[in-house]
This record gives C-alpha cells, structure tokens and sequence, in this order.
C-alpha cells in the first residue's frame, strides 16, 4: 500500500479507469477491459466509447462481486457522447453522472463537492475544483494522495498535470508537509540512535 501509487489506469486513449479498494483487484479489473477495449478496437478499427467501457467494468465487477473490492469511476471522451463520468461501486452497480467520487478520503469531501460543482466550470476551474477536493481529502485521510494525479479529457486528447505532495494547498490548522525524514530518536535508555517502527 503507497498513498503515493498511480490509481489512474489507462482503458483506451481517451478513457481511463480510478481505483480505489483493493488495488490487486482494481488491477486485475483494469487489465481486462483494456484487453478487450484492445481487442475491439482491433476488430472494428474504430475506438470504444466511454459507455462500453463503463458496462465492461460493471460486467467484471458484478459477475465477481463476492470476490472483489473495489469501487472505480471510468472517466472519458468520445466523439459520440462528449465528456462523461460513471461510477462502479463495490458490488457491481454502475451509475452515469456529472461527477464522481469515490475511495476512503470520499466521505470526507462530499459536501465541498456538492457546494462546489457548477455545470458551467471552464477547464481551469474544473482542474481546481478537482485539485482543491482532493487537497481536502489528503487533509483528513490517510490513504488518500501523496500528489496529486489530473487528467483532464477532451477532442484534443488526454492533457496530464502533476502536483507534488509539498505543492499540494495546506489548509488552516493542518499539519505541513514534511520536509525530511524524522530526526533521530533516542533510544529507551537514553542512547542515541534510530527507531524503526514497523
């Protein structure tokens, strides 16, 4: 477990999958609809749409319900329907919205999330809103960033943005960034040294 990993898996050039649950088999989920995708674009030379690759991921994750953890949202592009956000959830339920959160640092944003969303949001302020909610969300959980991931979806393609964990915004009250590694600790009986916790 690394709150630092990439949770964003690639399906297709314009869709992309994020996880959050067990992460092995989030993977797994991820390989297979990308082999499919991969197999359907090969046989019909056209590129999937975000729909198909939302219904595959339900398909998986509902047929393996009582085996798997994970809760996803596939997020893409298509010439077909635009933009376009679901949700899959543990269980296997697949759910089309304007936006999607999901993940242990979810319950910690819904409300901002809820204030915060407008249907008119320019891409700047799109990227904000995201950046800001996850920001919120490291603040209180500890699974949740390190950095911050955007991928942001249109015509033109898939547009990446990183943020580093010590550029990520510090809300009041919250604890900085760390610098550096702890200093040393003494030890029990008052000698210098080390302390690993495991």
């Amino acid at each position: 477990m690394n709150r630092a990993s990439n949770k964003i898996a690639p399906l297709a050039e314009y869709i992309f999958l994020c996880r959050s649950g067990s992460a092995p088999d989030t993977q797994i989920i991820s390989d297979n609809v990308k082999h499919y995708l991969d197999q359907i674009t090969a046989e019909s030379g056209e590129e999937p749409s975000v729909e198909m690759a939302a219904n595959l991921v339900k398909l998986i994750n509902y047929n393996n319900k009582d085996h798997l953890v994970g809760a996803m949202l596939i997020a893409g592009w298509d010439r077909h329907g635009g933009g376009q956000v679901y949700g899959a959830p543990i269980g296997g339920t697949l759910m089309k919205e304007k936006w999607a959160i999901d993940g242990s640092g979810s319950t910690y944003i819904w409300g901002y999330c809820d204030n915060e969303f407008r249907d008119d949001m320019t891409r700047e302020e799109a990227e904000k809103w995201v950046a800001e909610a996850i920001a919120l969300a490291m603040t209180r959980d500890s699974s949740s960033g390190g950095s911050i991931r955007l991928i942001t979806l249109d015509g033109t393609g898939a547009h990446h943005k990183y943020i580093q964990g010590d550029q990520v915004q510090q809300f009041v009250g919250d604890m900085p960034f760390p610098a550096g590694p702890p200093a040393s600790l003494p030890l029990q009986g008052g000698a210098a040294g080390s302390m690993v916790v495991g």
